[in-house]
């Protein structure tokens, strides 16, 4: 791979614990420069380590060995400072307030060994690869629901949505929530954490409404990570 085109942001700060999460963003502007210029502004108070442009331009603004500060407010399988553990991609898309597309080919063609490299130096497991939706459902919808995470669930860098071959357990709407903060979402707003999970599991139906189909698919999920299920 060739290396980043080093944009240096002062937004950061000593991360004090090892890495364990990457988490995938959109940037929600208009292009890459317009996002690079505020994660490098001292005012805005945010930054990420990384930012790839449609055209699978990549760039380095904060070194993973510090804490940038891409998460805010967030929780992901009981932790709260995601930032201490994580590396944060901003990956260049209008996001759902100014044109949502599909990302371009190029840039899913860069994303992949990106995070392939930084998986495999980490040590990050496939659960803790995620998008800013999952950590913070109520306040954040990126990566979105057109992001292509079955590509990297077919590379092993992302968990894989569930092929079913479970029947509906049939979980109360208060069970699904229980079960789904027990697979790692912050269940606070329980229709934005289904949202989320809609946007990751079973992105075609983003309606906050846990059916059938949903329910199933988080049994699997847990089932495939040895999770306790909901009584």
């Amino acid at each position: 791979m060739t290396e980043p085109i080093s944009r240096p942001s002062p937004n950061f700060d000593a991360r004090g614990a090892p890495v364990s999460m990457l988490v995938l963003h959109y940037t929600g502007m208009a292009d890459a420069e317009s996002a690079i210029a505020r994660l490098c502004d001292p005012a805005a108070k945010v930054s990420a380590h990384y930012v790839l442009d449609e055209d699978g331009t990549l760039y380095r603004l904060v070194d993973e060995g510090d804490r940038a500060w891409h998460a805010g407010r967030s929780r992901w399988r009981g932790m709260v400072d995601v930032n201490a553990i994580s590396i944060g991609i901003e990956i260049v898309n209008p996001g759902h307030e100014h044109g949502y597309r599909p990302f371009p080919a190029a840039q899913m063609d860069r994303l992949v060994p990106l995070v392939g490299d930084i998986v495999e130096r980490h040590g990050i497991l496939p659960v803790n690869v995620v998008g800013h939706s999952d950590i913070a459902p109520a306040r954040k919808e990126d990566p979105g629901e057109l992001f292509d995470w079955p590509r990297l669930a077919r590379h092993r860098l992302a968990v894989a949505r569930p092929k079913l071959a479970f029947r509906d357990p049939h979980w109360t709407p208060g069970g699904f929530l229980v079960a789904l903060e027990r697979f790692g979402y912050d269940v606070a707003d329980g229709p934005a954490a289904v949202r989320a999970f809609q946007r990751r599991f079973r992105p075609e139906t983003v309606d906050g409404v846990a059916d059938g189909e949903c329910r199933a698919i988080l049994l699997a999920l847990l089932l495939d990570s040895g999770t306790a299920l909901p009584q």
